[in-house]
C-alpha cells in the first residue's frame, strides 16, 4: 500500500549537493514526489510502500554528503498524492529564514584532475567546481541557494553547462556556481591600465612573480598579495608596504611534499592542512629555514596553507615547474582598513602598493579573510575562524534567549546565539578604522 510523508530538513542542507543526494536515493527507493529548498531548509514530498520510505529515511541519516550538517529532521505521514515520478522543485522563499549557508570549500581532487586534462573541456579553467567544492558563502545575495540568489546569476550557463546541471547520473548537478570557459568568469591581469586575459593574464602573473614582484590575486572572499617566499627582498619590501613590523606573515605551497621542505608537519597537522576548509596552519619550521627570514622574524612557526581555489592551484602548479615552491600570501588590503574584495577598490588602493593585480569577474558578495589553526596536544585549534568555517555554528550545552555579542575593538568577531546554537562571524579585525566599522 502507497504512503506519503513530509519531511522536514534544517542545518547545512542547501549548497552541499543534497537535492542531487535526495534525487539519486529516491531513484534506488523508488519513491516518487519532489524536493524543494525553501528558505527554512529542505522539504521533500516522499510516496512509496512503508518499508522504502523507512529505508529513504534511514539514508537520509545516514549517508547524507559529506559536508551536509543536518540541525532537524521532521517526518509527517500525509495521503499520497498520487505522483508518478520524483522531481527537484522550483525554490521557496519564505519569511522566516532558519537554512544555515554553507561555508566556501576547497577544491576537490576531481575537479584538479580535470583541470588538468588536456582533453577536458575545462583544462586550466580558473573557476572549476562542482557539487563537492568551490565558493559558497562569498557568493550568497539571499536564500534559498539558488544561482539567481547568488553572483553567479550574471553569467548564463551554456547548453553543455545545462546538460550537466540536469542530468542526475552527472557530478555536477545542481551545481549552483557551475561553469566553464565558455559561459563562466575569466581573470583579468591589470597592469598599468591595460588589461590582458585568461592564458595571457596567468602567463603574465606567472611571470611577474618569477621576477620576484609582488602581485595582487582576487581569490574566493578578497584579495591577496603574494611573492616567492625565497625572495628576501620582495617578502622585505611587501612587509614594508603593509607596514607590518615584526607580525608573520603566513605562506602558501601546492602540496605537503613542498610543505615538509620548510616545515615540520605531524599526521594531525596534514589532516588539518587537507581538511576542505584549507586553513593557515602553524607549523614549526625547519632549521637551517630555506625560505626567507623576513616571513616569520623571530619565530619558530610558520603559518602555512594549500591552495583552495582551483585559480592558486594553477598559479603554484605553473611556478613549481620554475622551482617556486611557496609563495608569501599575506590579505590584500592596506593597514588598518578590511580586506578588499571589489576589482575598482583592488586597483585604487593596491596599486600603492604593486601595479600587477590579477582580477576575475566572479563578484564577491561577502569578503572573507583565511582562517588560521595550530594543532595543540594533536587537536586542532582554531585561532582565527573565517573561510571554511564561517558560517557554520557552534552548538552549545542548553537552549537560551536569542543573544547578539558585538566583540571586542582588537581581532573583533561578533555572535547571534539562537536556541543551542551560537553563529560566530568571520574574522573582521580591529575596529579603529571607520570602514571596518562599516563592514
Amino acid at each position: 500500500m502507497r504512503k506519503g510523508t513530509k519531511i522536514y530538513l534544517t542545518g547545512v542542507v542547501q549548497g552541499v549537493g543534497f537535492r542531487p543526494f535526495l534525487h539519486r536515493l529516491a531513484k534506488k527507493y523508488r519513491i516518487v514526489g519532489y524536493v524543494r529548498n525553501t528558505s527554512r531548509g529542505v522539504v521533500i514530498f516522499a510516496e512509496g510502500d512503508a518499508d522504502s520510505i523507512e529505508q529513504f529515511l534511514n539514508a537520509i541519516r545516514t549517508e547524507a554528503p559529506p559536508l551536509a550538517q543536518i540541525k532537524s529532521i521532521e517526518v509527517k505521514w500525509v495521503a499520497p498524492f498520487g505522483y508518478d515520478k520524483f522531481t527537484i522543485e522550483e525554490s521557496f522563499e519564505q519569511k522566516e529564514k532558519e537554512v544555515i549557508p554553507p561555508p566556501d570549500v576547497s577544491v576537490c581532487e576531481l575537479c584538479i584532475k580535470e583541470m588538468l586534462d588536456p582533453k577536458d573541456r575545462r583544462y586550466r579553467y580558473p573557476f572549476i567546481n562542482c557539487t563537492n567544492c568551490g565558493p559558497r558563502l562569498t557568493i550568497i545575495k539571499k536564500l534559498p541557494y539558488d544561482r539567481p540568489n547568488t553572483t553567479m546569476d550574471e553569467f548564463e550557463m551554456c547548453p553543455e553547462c545545462e546538460e550537466e546541471y540536469k542530468n542526475i547520473e552527472d557530478r555536477r548537478y545542481h551545481a549552483q556556481p557551475i561553469a566553464c570557459p565558455r559561459c563562466g568568469p575569466k581573470i583579468i591581469f591589470y597592469e598599468d591600465g591595460q588589461y590582458k586575459e585568461d592564458e595571457e593574464a596567468l602567463r603574465a602573473l606567472i611571470e611577474y612573480l618569477r621576477k620576484g614582484e609582488i602581485v595582487a590575486v582576487k581569490g574566493i572572499g578578497g584579495f591577496h598579495l603574494l611573492c616567492d617566499a625565497k625572495n628576501e627582498e620582495g617578502v622585505t619590501r611587501l612587509r614594508k608596504f603593509k607596514e607590518r613590523g615584526n607580525k608573520p606573515m603566513a605562506v602558501i605551497s601546492l602540496g605537503l611534499r613542498r610543505v615538509e621542505e620548510f616545515a615540520y608537519v605531524n599526521e594531525t597537522e596534514k589532516e588539518l592542512l587537507l581538511s576542505p576548509a584549507r586553513p593557515i596552519v602553524l607549523l614549526r619550521k625547519k632549521v637551517p629555514f630555506p625560505l626567507a627570514d623576513s616571513i616569520a622574524p623571530y619565530n619558530n612557526y610558520i603559518g602555512v596553507m594549500l591552495p583552495y581555489s582551483p585559480l592558486h592551484f594553477l598559479i603554484l602548479y605553473e611556478l613549481d615547474k620554475f622551482g617556486v615552491k611557496a609563495l608569501v600570501d599575506t590579505s590584500g588590503n592596506l593597514k588598518s582598513q578590511p580586506l578588499i574584495y571589489e576589482n575598482g577598490e583592488a586597483i585604487k588602493n593596491l596599486s600603492k602598493i604593486t601595479k600587477y593585480i590579477l582580477l576575475h569577474n566572479r563578484k564577491i558578495y561577502i569578503r572573507c579573510d583565511d582562517s588560521v589553526a595550530k594543532v595543540i596536544a594533536n587537536k586542532p585549534v582554531i585561532l582565527r575562524r573565517a573561510r571554511g568555517y564561517v558560517p557554520l555554528p557552534i552548538k552549545l550545552k542548553k537552549r537560551g534567549k536569542p543573544i547578539l555579542g558585538c566583540g571586542g575593538e582588537l581581532k573583533n568577531t561578533f555572535c547571534i546565539v539562537k536556541d543551542d546554537l551560537a553563529f560566530l562571524s568571520q574574522h573582521i579585525g580591529d575596529m579603529e578604522n571607520y570602514d571596518v566599522a562599516r563592514f
